[in-house]
């Protein structure tokens, strides 16, 4: 079963043209004009119940947009729109009582106020009842580590403090699918960690949809087996994690470490016809750059383990940022793909 069911979605804005100059600013008190914007194009997604979906793209590619479409704050231009069975800006009040939201720019809790008490409204917004708050309640202060943080006034919190109330509060009524709207921004790595724990147990124990967006491609990482990107306002990758690795990776770095100085020349020609790159960091410590479809880890260990007395060795991967840089260059995945697949034929 579907949890978020999209087709043809398109958000078009009217925004308004300014004109230079003093002259140029009464004439747009009498006479307005207007440009069109299109902020998302006519997209086509499906998610399945329990998945963790990240929803990447740069500032303005339109993510923010549909988050705000998925949840019912905007109402699209076109297309159509099903989560949890319904079109949320139609049945608004059925529909939140299934969703969870966090913004990590905006807050749902009340500011001046202890934690348990803005805890304590939204038990009474969602109409969760005393039983089923109590146990989701000990269970999330018990998972997030809450327990001191009850009592205090959110504008007393830090940041990491809040985000994990945050989350809480987005679950107190144990919804089917959570959006995160960059819900590690501006957190140290400690807590990053602790947050994307959480976030996955969660999705195990109770088969939580998780849609995330973020900027941090180390959530995508560590959470998502499937990555949908958008750019202005256009899907240019919709698949796994691992097979956009693979796909767009430009190699493997592979460090080896010896117990005894090495010759270069000696580890060129043990991987004679292969076509790598090898580099001394320094007398005991070799690398070995292994690129994309060309070479394979296994073909250029299987001629050295076993000849050469090896320490460690360790495997580089290439970045997922700097994977993600490249296809946004190429402006789409199919595009790129194209431009490999005459390279391997050519």
């Amino acid at each position: 079963m579907l949890a978020i069911d999209v087709h043809q979605l398109r958000k078009e804005f009217k925004v308004q043209k300014n004109r230079e100059g003093l002259k140029g600013a009464l004439r747009d008190l009498f006479n307005r004009e207007y440009n069109q914007v299109r902020a998302v194009k006519d997209i086509s997604f499906q998610i399945p119940q329990g998945e963790i979906c990240g929803y990447i793209g740069e500032n303005g590619a339109g993510k923010s947009t549909t988050i705000k479409m998925l949840t019912g704050i905007l109402v699209p231009t076109s297309g159509d729109i099903r989560v949890n069975g319904y079109i949320p800006f139609k049945e608004r009040e059925k529909f939140v009582r299934g969703i969870g939201v966090v913004f990590g720019q905006r807050s749902q809790l009340w500011w001046d106020i202890g934690v348990i008490e803005s805890f304590r409204l939204l038990k009474k917004i969602y109409r969760v009842g005393d039983n089923d708050f109590k146990q989701r309640l000990d269970e999330l202060t018990d998972r997030l580590m809450l327990g001191e943080l009850l009592n205090r006034p959110v504008r007393k919190l830090s940041l990491g403090q809040r985000m994990r109330c945050e989350l809480a509060a987005s679950l107190l009524h144990n919804p089917q699918i959570v959006f995160l709207d960059e819900p590690t921004i501006g957190l140290d790595i400690v807590v990053k960690t602790e947050i994307r724990e959480f976030l996955k147990s969660m999705n195990a124990r109770h088969g939580t949809t998780i849609l995330l967006t973020t900027h941090d491609l180390q959530d995508i990482e560590a959470l998502c087996s499937r990555v949908i990107m958008l750019d202005d306002g256009n899907i240019i990758y919709d698949g796994g994690l691992e097979e956009l690795k693979a796909k767009w990776g430009k190699g493997k770095e592979v460090i080896l470490q010896f117990p005894a100085a090495v010759p270069l020349s000696r580890l060129q020609e043990l991987t004679s016809g292969l076509d790598v790159a090898w580099s001394m960091e320094n007398e005991l410590t070799a690398k070995v750059w292994i690129p994309q479809q060309r070479a394979s880890v296994s073909d250029v260990l299987s001629r050295v383990v076993g000849i050469m007395n090896i320490e460690d060795i360790k495997i580089v991967e290439t970045n997922t940022d700097d994977i993600v840089r490249e296809i946004y260059k190429s402006g789409s995945a199919e595009v790129k793909q194209a431009e490999q697949d005459v390279k391997v034929h050519a």
